[in-house]
């Protein structure tokens, strides 16, 4: 993965080189073309090129009867440029002079006309050019001396052949020593571009197999994708320390939930199993005893049954609310009567005040009473004979308040934030109550679906306060009343 990645930088810097490279030599071959095909020249103006000047000169010479001149244009021409000029007849003679220097000649052969046009004529400190002039049946020829310190002039000759294969060469040369140094500059490059992403690569992959202890220096180009990397691992890191307490809270759940199903199974198995067996002869009044203890753990049995279905149901939202509006007063004193009136709990002191005798609700009465009923047990189990419970509910603005409070024993810190915890059962849970232990997670789940609010507060040996705030429907004011 690694050298893919450098790979893929080295191809692309490596191409634009090479794109450049070819675009260059594009542009220098056209423009030697351009200029083999112009008249002009590439460092000069049009009117300041002195060859130009030269082929258009020909028509500032005046050939008449008299003799020859140039015209007072060609002349102005001529001291413009710091130019001369002779002209010659078909014998190489001078027939006419302006602005000669003293040291010209006055009668040239061919060779002295070419060894002039060719090289720089010391003497003269000139750069002579040579055009032509027709007239009246006579060729005249003229020389242009441009004497011009930084005008220059190379005649160069060469074998087309030659300069093919110098340039084939060179070419090929010139784009294996770019293409190499360009590939030693892009894996520098890329080499450096890519060393980040090697190293989140790496810390991706442990990421992925569950080594939360990646952690990098946020700088340089990627600080950003470094800085999101480290938020990832430490939340990712978060997330499975709180799954992994999950897992031991199930495992834990599922063995006291196992073991508090196969106890009453045990007890249905053996009773039943006595009252088949033919060898033993019970009376009616034992057979009786026999089925009610089979009758209340079956119960048992179907009340944990129902926990985990409601739980599973809250959890998942797969549950329907069947509002309707309610008297919450009447709804939670039905519940504090039902819990006296069951036998394990009638020695208990359950006190219950209201602040008014109708507070109508749009709630799911069934589910609200058994939110209520799982904190009111759950106050009783935890919490010794002579530990009063106090039920209130009164109203406050737009809510009502459901509180269930005790001056008992109190929860730990450490346990209080698991109090709503799914599979979570406490540790001072008396022997009253072996239940599902999804009891105070049921009803959590009941009043967040009602989209209200509950809140736990306590302190070790001095009690507990759990309150549950609902919207209510505003009805007419009655006077407080106490139910004990």
């Amino acid at each position: 993965m690694k050298w893919r990645l450098t790979g893929r930088y080295l191809a692309s810097v490596v191409l634009i080189v090479v794109v450049v490279i070819f675009i260059n030599i594009l542009v220098v071959t056209v423009f030697f073309i351009y200029q083999s095909v112009s008249p002009q020249y590439p460092f000069q103006q049009e009117e300041a090129s002195a060859e130009a000047i030269t082929r258009s000169f020909s028509k500032e010479i005046v050939l008449s009867e008299p003799g020859i001149a140039i015209t007072s244009q060609g002349k102005e021409i001529l001291e413009r440029n710091h130019a001369w000029v002779q002209i010659l007849d078909e014998n190489g003679k001078e027939v006419y002079g302006y602005r000669v220097p003293s040291e010209a000649k006055t009668k040239y052969t061919p060779l002295d006309i070419v060894q002039t046009y060719k090289y720089l004529e010391e003497e003269l400190m000139s750069i002579v050019f040579i055009g032509e002039k027709l007239g009246s049946g006579e060729r005249y020829s003229y020389l242009l001396g441009f004497q011009n310190p930084n005008l220059e002039r190379n005649i160069l000759t060469y074998d087309i052949r030659k300069v093919g294969r110098f340039l084939q060469i060179g070419i090929l040369t010139l784009l294996c020593v770019d293409g190499f140094i360009a590939l030693c500059i892009a894996y520098l490059f890329s080499k450096r571009l890519t060393k980040p992403l090697s190293s989140l690569i790496d810390g991706i992959k442990q990421l992925a197999d569950k080594n939360y202890r990646v952690r990098y220096e946020s700088k340089g180009l990627y600080k950003d994708v470094f800085y999101n990397v480290n938020v990832l691992t430490e939340e990712l890191r978060a997330s499975e320390l709180v799954r992994k307490k999950l897992d031991r809270m199930k495992e834990e759940w599922i063995a006291n939930i196992s073991h508090d199903i196969k106890t009453p199974l045990a007890s249905i198995q053996g009773y039943a199993e006595m009252m088949r067996d033919k060898d033993y002869d019970f009376t009616v009044e034992e057979m009786r005893d026999y089925a009610e203890i089979i009758e209340r753990k079956s119960l048992y049995l179907k009340d944990v049954i129902e926990d985990l279905n409601l739980s599973t149901r809250l959890r998942n939202k797969g549950l329907t609310l069947d509002l309707k509006s309610v008297n919450i007063v009447s709804i939670v004193r039905n519940v504090v009567i039902d819990t006296l009136n069951d036998a394990r709990y009638g020695n208990r002191n359950i006190e219950y005040r209201y602040s008014d005798d109708v507070i109508l609700v749009e709630v799911d009465d069934i589910l609200i009473r058994r939110a209520v009923a799982n904190l009111i047990y759950n106050a009783i189990v935890h919490n010794d004979e002579n530990v009063v419970v106090e039920v209130s509910v009164k109203k406050e603005g737009d809510f009502v308040r459901i509180v269930v409070e005790d001056h008992g024993k109190g929860i730990k810190k450490e346990e209080l934030e698991r109090i709503f915890d799914r599979y979570y059962r406490g540790t001072n849970t008396g022997e009253l109550h072996k239940g599902s232990g999804l009891g105070m997670a049921i009803a959590h789940d009941i009043v967040k679906a009602h989209d209200g609010e509950i809140h736990v507060e306590s302190e070790l040996h001095q009690g507990t306060k759990i309150e549950i705030l609902l919207r209510f429907q505003p009805h007419e004011k009655a006077k407080p009343s106490v139910l004990k």
